[in-house]
């Protein structure tokens, strides 16, 4: 069975059939930029893109960097524009896409089902936390594999700034932070989410998840396992389809 997923960052919008046997996607995912600013209407554009890209005709799973009410009520909007704020996604996303069955959910929270479902969560029980580094820091949080759903973990207090300001990983690329300079931040953030919730395993998803060897290693102290994300950064588009075949 395919589904559509489309994953809705900060800095792109990409999307791909979703073969939701496998936990992978069908083709090649197809990506595009997302504008600036990062308005509904000018998402709704790109979302379009991509899902035209392919001539998609079903349901379609989209993703949002932000705090997703009754599957479409977006309530934050971090790295994207304000407007977003109490927008109706589903209703926006549906009507661009002429009327298609659309579901949204949190990203992270979609990247962590599909870890869960296929991927480095699969199978694990107790707590797990999967973070996302990129433009900002997702959280999707699992007890027993249940999620709890729009935890923004990224947006704790650390060193007197939300976390994903000190720790994410376009801070890596913006302040031109050496690996372990940088794995050093990640360390401290994570010790804090551990006090805090005191998880089993972290799995860390985004784009940076492909580069896992030059990071982890240097993070020390954390007495959870830390695992890569192993749909890495196809994780969102997956679990957006999966959430869309749910119909949730």
């Amino acid at each position: 069975m395919q589904i559509f997923g489309v994953d809705i960052g900060g800095s792109g919008i990409k999307g791909a059939p979703v073969d939701l046997d496998r936990g992978d996607l069908a083709k090649e995912r197809f990506k595009v930029l997302t504008p600036r600013p990062a308005t509904p209407e000018g998402v709704a554009d790109g979302v379009q893109q991509v899902v035209d890209h392919f001539g998609w005709t079903g349901p379609v799973g989209l993703t949002f960097p932000g705090v997703v009410t009754g599957g479409s009520t977006i309530r934050t909007a971090a790295n994207v524009d304000k407007s977003w704020i109490d927008t109706d996604a589903r209703a926006l996303f549906s009507s661009r896409l002429g009327g298609l069955p659309v579901t949204v959910v949190n990203d992270a929270d979609a990247a962590g089902v599909a870890e869960v479902n296929f991927g480095a969560g699969r199978g694990r029980r107790g707590t797990v936390i999967l973070l996302t580094f990129g433009t900002g820091i997702g959280s999707a949080l699992f007890i027993d594999g249940t999620l709890v759903p729009n935890t923004e973990l990224g947006h704790l207090e650390l060193h007197g700034h939300d976390a994903e300001k000190r720790a994410s990983s376009k801070v890596k690329d913006d302040e031109e932070l050496t690996w372990e300079h940088w794995a050093h931040r990640v360390q401290k953030y994570l010790d804090h989410v551990e006090m805090l919730f005191s998880p089993e395993l972290f799995i860390i998803g985004g784009g940076v998840s492909r580069k896992s060897q030059k990071f982890l290693h240097l993070i020390e102290g954390i007495r959870a396992e830390i695992v890569p994300a192993q749909l890495q950064n196809n994780a969102g588009i997956v679990g957006a389809a999966m959430r869309a075949a749910e119909g949730e």
